[in-house]
Protein backbone atom coordinates (compact mmCIF):
# COMPACT_ATOMS: atom_id res chain seq x y z
CA UNK A 1 0.00 0.00 0.00
CA UNK A 2 2.86 2.50 0.92
CA UNK A 3 4.73 1.56 -2.39
CA UNK A 4 1.15 2.12 -4.47
CA UNK A 5 0.72 5.70 -2.32
CA UNK A 6 4.86 6.47 -3.04
CA UNK A 7 4.14 5.73 -7.11
CA UNK A 8 0.91 7.90 -6.96
CA UNK A 9 2.82 10.93 -5.59
CA UNK A 10 5.39 10.35 -7.81
CA UNK A 11 2.99 10.27 -10.91
CA UNK A 12 1.43 13.34 -9.83
CA UNK A 13 4.13 15.47 -9.36
CA UNK A 14 5.78 14.47 -12.60
CA UNK A 15 2.25 15.63 -14.31
CA UNK A 16 2.62 19.08 -12.24
CA UNK A 17 6.15 19.43 -13.46
CA UNK A 18 4.77 18.68 -17.19
CA UNK A 19 1.73 20.72 -16.95
CA UNK A 20 4.50 23.85 -15.84
CA UNK A 21 6.70 23.00 -18.23
CA UNK A 22 4.20 23.20 -20.35
CA UNK A 23 2.92 26.49 -19.08
CA UNK A 24 6.13 28.41 -19.96
CA UNK A 25 7.10 26.79 -23.08
CA UNK A 26 3.62 28.55 -24.49
CA UNK A 27 4.68 31.76 -23.51
CA UNK A 28 7.56 31.44 -26.40
CA UNK A 29 4.21 30.07 -28.71
CA UNK A 30 2.49 33.23 -27.90
CA UNK A 31 5.09 35.96 -27.88
CA UNK A 32 7.60 33.88 -30.71
CA UNK A 33 10.12 37.40 -30.47
CA UNK A 34 11.27 36.31 -27.14
CA UNK A 35 12.32 33.32 -28.71
CA UNK A 36 13.82 35.18 -31.92
CA UNK A 37 15.36 38.07 -29.83
CA UNK A 38 17.29 35.57 -27.39
CA UNK A 39 19.20 34.48 -30.40
CA UNK A 40 19.82 38.02 -31.32
CA UNK A 41 22.50 38.54 -28.57
CA UNK A 42 24.81 35.57 -29.38
CA UNK A 43 24.76 35.73 -32.78
CA UNK A 44 25.79 39.26 -32.82
CA UNK A 45 28.90 37.86 -30.01
CA UNK A 46 29.78 35.39 -32.96
CA UNK A 47 29.74 38.05 -35.89
CA UNK A 48 31.61 40.69 -33.78
CA UNK A 49 34.68 38.01 -32.79
CA UNK A 50 34.75 36.58 -36.12
CA UNK A 51 34.77 39.39 -38.31
CA UNK A 52 36.10 42.19 -35.97
CA UNK A 53 38.18 40.57 -33.06
CA UNK A 54 39.22 37.28 -34.78
CA UNK A 55 42.16 38.27 -36.99
CA UNK A 56 43.67 40.06 -33.70
CA UNK A 57 43.76 37.17 -31.37
CA UNK A 58 45.67 34.11 -32.89
CA UNK A 59 45.22 30.52 -31.34
CA UNK A 60 48.04 28.30 -31.83
CA UNK A 61 47.23 25.16 -33.89
CA UNK A 62 43.53 25.67 -34.45
CA UNK A 63 41.40 28.25 -36.09
CA UNK A 64 40.15 30.84 -34.08
CA UNK A 65 36.01 30.38 -34.86
CA UNK A 66 36.70 26.81 -34.20
CA UNK A 67 37.73 28.00 -30.55
CA UNK A 68 35.14 30.33 -30.34
CA UNK A 69 31.83 28.64 -31.14
CA UNK A 70 32.38 25.83 -27.94
CA UNK A 71 32.87 28.91 -25.75
CA UNK A 72 29.72 30.82 -27.48
CA UNK A 73 27.36 27.99 -26.66
CA UNK A 74 28.25 27.67 -23.10
CA UNK A 75 27.77 31.87 -22.80
CA UNK A 76 24.52 31.38 -24.73
CA UNK A 77 22.76 28.93 -22.11
CA UNK A 78 24.53 31.00 -19.14
CA UNK A 79 22.73 34.34 -20.40
CA UNK A 80 19.66 32.22 -21.08
CA UNK A 81 19.72 30.67 -17.48
CA UNK A 82 18.74 34.52 -16.44
CA UNK A 83 15.09 33.83 -18.04
CA UNK A 84 14.87 31.52 -15.12
CA UNK A 85 14.83 34.42 -12.50
CA UNK A 86 12.95 37.05 -14.52
CA UNK A 87 10.01 34.82 -14.99
CA UNK A 88 9.91 33.96 -11.51
CA UNK A 89 10.15 37.29 -10.58
CA UNK A 90 7.41 38.10 -12.84
CA UNK A 91 5.03 35.38 -11.46
CA UNK A 92 6.10 36.81 -8.00
CA UNK A 93 5.25 40.51 -9.21
CA UNK A 94 2.01 39.46 -10.64
CA UNK A 95 0.52 36.60 -7.62
CA UNK A 96 1.26 33.80 -9.42
CA UNK A 97 2.80 32.28 -7.15
CA UNK A 98 0.48 32.71 -4.69
CA UNK A 99 -1.98 30.94 -6.86
CA UNK A 100 -0.18 28.17 -7.82
CA UNK A 101 0.47 28.02 -3.76
CA UNK A 102 -3.18 27.45 -3.40
CA UNK A 103 -3.44 25.03 -5.98
CA UNK A 104 -3.52 20.64 -4.86
CA UNK A 105 0.01 20.60 -6.81
CA UNK A 106 3.49 19.76 -5.99
CA UNK A 107 5.54 23.08 -4.82
CA UNK A 108 8.64 21.90 -6.59
CA UNK A 109 6.39 21.67 -9.99
CA UNK A 110 6.85 25.56 -10.04
CA UNK A 111 10.73 25.65 -10.06
CA UNK A 112 11.28 22.24 -11.85
CA UNK A 113 8.87 23.38 -14.71
CA UNK A 114 10.66 26.75 -15.11
CA UNK A 115 14.07 25.40 -15.09
CA UNK A 116 13.08 23.01 -17.57
CA UNK A 117 11.55 24.70 -20.00
CA UNK A 118 14.27 27.02 -20.02
CA UNK A 119 16.31 24.45 -21.05
CA UNK A 120 14.22 23.21 -23.52
CA UNK A 121 14.79 26.72 -25.20
CA UNK A 122 18.23 26.83 -24.32
CA UNK A 123 18.44 23.47 -26.89
CA UNK A 124 16.96 25.61 -29.69
CA UNK A 125 19.40 28.78 -28.59
CA UNK A 126 22.27 26.07 -28.78
CA UNK A 127 21.09 24.65 -31.68
CA UNK A 128 20.89 27.91 -34.18
CA UNK A 129 23.89 28.73 -32.76
CA UNK A 130 25.40 25.26 -34.51
CA UNK A 131 23.94 26.48 -37.65
CA UNK A 132 25.31 29.89 -37.31
CA UNK A 133 28.69 28.36 -36.06
CA UNK A 134 28.78 26.51 -39.13
CA UNK A 135 27.99 29.31 -41.38
CA UNK A 136 31.15 31.12 -40.63
CA UNK A 137 33.25 28.20 -40.67
CA UNK A 138 33.17 26.05 -37.49
CA UNK A 139 33.72 22.38 -37.38
CA UNK A 140 32.80 19.48 -35.33
CA UNK A 141 36.02 17.55 -35.68
CA UNK A 142 35.79 14.66 -33.44
CA UNK A 143 32.65 12.49 -34.61
CA UNK A 144 28.67 13.60 -34.03
CA UNK A 145 28.61 11.44 -31.38
CA UNK A 146 31.42 14.05 -29.23
CA UNK A 147 29.84 16.92 -30.83
CA UNK A 148 26.07 15.12 -29.12
CA UNK A 149 28.08 14.88 -25.92
CA UNK A 150 29.47 18.51 -25.94
CA UNK A 151 26.06 19.99 -26.75
CA UNK A 152 24.54 17.89 -23.42
CA UNK A 153 27.19 18.92 -21.69
CA UNK A 154 26.19 22.60 -22.71
CA UNK A 155 22.80 22.31 -22.10
CA UNK A 156 23.04 20.76 -18.41
CA UNK A 157 25.34 23.23 -17.70
CA UNK A 158 22.19 25.78 -18.84
CA UNK A 159 19.78 23.90 -16.57
CA UNK A 160 22.30 24.12 -13.28
CA UNK A 161 22.73 27.68 -13.94
CA UNK A 162 19.26 28.41 -14.14
CA UNK A 163 18.97 27.21 -10.60
CA UNK A 164 21.54 29.81 -9.45
CA UNK A 165 18.77 32.76 -11.09
CA UNK A 166 16.49 31.12 -9.31
CA UNK A 167 17.22 32.29 -6.04
CA UNK A 168 17.91 35.30 -7.54
CA UNK A 169 14.60 36.12 -8.77
CA UNK A 170 13.10 34.77 -6.14
CA UNK A 171 15.06 36.89 -4.04
CA UNK A 172 14.89 40.28 -5.54
CA UNK A 173 10.98 39.54 -6.64
CA UNK A 174 11.03 42.33 -9.78
CA UNK A 175 11.67 41.78 -13.02
CA UNK A 176 13.28 45.17 -13.65
CA UNK A 177 16.00 44.31 -10.74
CA UNK A 178 16.04 40.66 -11.84
CA UNK A 179 17.10 41.39 -15.19
CA UNK A 180 19.94 43.72 -14.14
CA UNK A 181 21.11 41.08 -11.69
CA UNK A 182 21.20 38.39 -13.58
CA UNK A 183 23.86 39.66 -15.84
CA UNK A 184 25.98 41.70 -12.87
CA UNK A 185 27.20 37.78 -11.61
CA UNK A 186 26.95 36.28 -15.29
CA UNK A 187 29.53 38.62 -17.28
CA UNK A 188 32.62 38.65 -15.00
CA UNK A 189 32.05 34.37 -14.90
CA UNK A 190 32.14 34.32 -19.15
CA UNK A 191 34.50 36.85 -19.65
CA UNK A 192 36.85 35.52 -16.88
CA UNK A 193 37.09 32.09 -18.61
CA UNK A 194 38.37 30.14 -21.88
CA UNK A 195 35.45 31.21 -23.54
CA UNK A 196 37.17 34.04 -26.35
CA UNK A 197 40.99 34.18 -25.30
CA UNK A 198 43.10 31.09 -23.59
CA UNK A 199 43.53 31.73 -20.43
CA UNK A 200 47.23 31.83 -20.81
CA UNK A 201 47.13 35.23 -21.70
CA UNK A 202 45.76 36.58 -18.64
CA UNK A 203 47.58 38.31 -15.56
CA UNK A 204 48.12 36.03 -12.83
CA UNK A 205 45.51 36.58 -10.14
CA UNK A 206 43.12 36.52 -13.40
CA UNK A 207 44.26 33.17 -15.07
CA UNK A 208 44.17 31.89 -11.33
CA UNK A 209 40.50 32.22 -11.25
CA UNK A 210 39.47 31.61 -14.60
CA UNK A 211 41.80 28.06 -14.90
CA UNK A 212 39.02 27.12 -11.85
CA UNK A 213 36.47 28.72 -13.16
CA UNK A 214 33.16 26.14 -13.55
CA UNK A 215 32.85 27.71 -17.22
CA UNK A 216 36.46 27.51 -18.12
CA UNK A 217 35.76 23.82 -16.68
CA UNK A 218 32.47 23.44 -18.78
CA UNK A 219 33.60 25.42 -22.26
CA UNK A 220 37.06 23.39 -22.13
CA UNK A 221 35.51 20.08 -21.78
CA UNK A 222 32.64 21.48 -24.92
CA UNK A 223 35.73 22.74 -26.76
CA UNK A 224 38.13 18.82 -26.20
CA UNK A 225 35.08 17.28 -27.48
CA UNK A 226 33.95 19.30 -30.47
CA UNK A 227 37.87 19.66 -31.87
CA UNK A 228 39.26 16.11 -30.90
CA UNK A 229 41.35 15.97 -27.57
CA UNK A 230 38.64 15.95 -25.08
CA UNK A 231 40.58 15.25 -21.63
CA UNK A 232 38.83 13.18 -19.15
CA UNK A 233 40.14 15.69 -16.12
CA UNK A 234 38.08 18.52 -18.00
CA UNK A 235 35.28 16.18 -18.34
CA UNK A 236 35.04 15.61 -14.67
CA UNK A 237 35.29 19.10 -13.45
CA UNK A 238 32.64 19.92 -15.66
CA UNK A 239 30.67 17.33 -14.33
CA UNK A 240 31.97 17.71 -9.87
CA UNK A 241 31.04 21.75 -10.78
CA UNK A 242 27.55 20.75 -12.08
CA UNK A 243 26.75 18.36 -9.44
CA UNK A 244 28.38 20.66 -6.61
CA UNK A 245 26.01 23.94 -8.04
CA UNK A 246 22.99 21.66 -7.76
CA UNK A 247 23.55 20.28 -4.27
CA UNK A 248 24.25 23.89 -3.52
CA UNK A 249 21.49 25.52 -5.45
CA UNK A 250 18.46 23.32 -5.69
CA UNK A 251 17.87 23.31 -1.69
CA UNK A 252 18.28 26.74 -1.92
CA UNK A 253 15.51 28.05 -4.43
CA UNK A 254 13.16 24.98 -2.60
CA UNK A 255 13.93 26.60 0.75
CA UNK A 256 13.09 29.91 -0.91
CA UNK A 257 10.03 29.28 -2.34
CA UNK A 258 8.72 28.04 0.37
CA UNK A 259 9.41 30.99 2.17
CA UNK A 260 8.45 33.31 -0.83
CA UNK A 261 4.77 31.27 -1.89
Amino acid sequence: MKTNNYNRKISWTLSDVWIMTWRNLLKYQRLPQLLIFSTVQPVMFVLLFVYVFGGAIPIPGVDYVDFLIPGILVQSVIFGSTQTGIGLAEDLSKGMIDRFHSLPMARSAVLAGRTISDSIRNIFVVTLMVIVGYLVGFNFQDGIVNALFAIIIVVLFGFCFSWISANVGMFVKDVETAQVAGFIWVFPLVFASSAFVPVDTMPDWLKLFAENSPVTAVINSARGLSLGGAQFSDIFAAFAWMGIILLVFVPLAVNKYKKVA
